[in-house]
């Protein structure tokens, strides 16, 4: 297991980037096994890269039929609200690629429900022990990733694998979201992480502050930091490696 930082010019450029790499991995990943899972997260920049992959995917002709879509964590608010991120990933995916309903494993919207805390538990069972080839994750400049939060309950130990958030530190109040372990069943995670409000967080997290939720988050093979200059600009340069 490794980490890795590799910094660039601006959040178009990573997104750009990791765009490319996500398709080279899928690519590579579809070769060799029957189905291929992904967990995906939000954020503008991560939105950049699933505008570019769907460009690159159509290009390639690359048959994503057997991808499955699953999501770090989600809003608790209706399924039309704009705040989704599922919604606004499958906007921007949808627009060029034949994604399969079945394979879209969405968290539940609010739409007659009132309880995050049993869509976590229905979303769970559909997860069941999926253990995810690759993981996107952003972090706050709390530290926060998906939606754990660092000083709030969402962080405390737990046994469950996806929990519902109420009283977030961060609107909306209510959301559902995978757990740390959770997070962690994966072989890969790519963190996407852009802007200078996040420079401090990002350096506590590499010298292991383990009060920040992202400090936990670890891919089982890797996990890359994908960031610009202006996130990396109060890291000493031995955090930072070529791609």
């Amino acid at each position: 297991m490794f980490t890795r930082v590799v910094v660039f010019a601006s959040p178009q450029e990573v997104a750009d980037t990791v765009a490319h790499k996500f398709l080279e991995r899928v690519v590579d990943l579809l070769g060799s096994r029957d189905e291929v899972q992904v967990c995906l997260t939000g954020g503008g920049t991560a939105d950049l890269v699933y505008e570019r992959f769907a460009d690159l995917a159509a290009e390639a002709k690359l048959d994503l039929g057997r991808l499955h879509l699953w999501w770090g964590d989600e809003r608790f608010v209706a399924a039309t609200d704009p705040d989704r991120n599922s919604l606004q990933a499958l906007s921007r995916l949808g627009r060029t690629l034949p994604i399969q309903s079945a394979r879209i494993h969405m968290m539940a919207a609010r739409d007659g429900r009132a309880d995050p805390h049993d869509c976590a538990s229905e979303y769970a069972a559909e997860l069941g022990d999926t253990h995810f080839d690759l993981t996107f994750l952003g972090m706050g400049p709390d530290g926060h990733v998906a939606s754990i939060f660092p000083g709030h309950p969402s962080f405390d130990a737990t046994s469950r694998a996806v929990i519902g958030v109420t009283e977030s530190p961060k609107p909306p109040s209510e959301r559902i979201s995978l757990t740390i372990p959770t997070l962690n069943r994966s072989d890969e995670i790519w963190f996407i992480v852009t802007g200078t409000g996040k420079a401090d967080a990002l350096l506590r997290v590499l010298e292991g502050d383990e009060s920040l939720p992202a400090s936990h988050a670890h891919g089982q093979q890797a996990t890359y930091w994908f960031v610009d200059q202006a996130v990396a600009s109060k890291l000493p340069a031995r955090y930072v490696c070529p791609l």
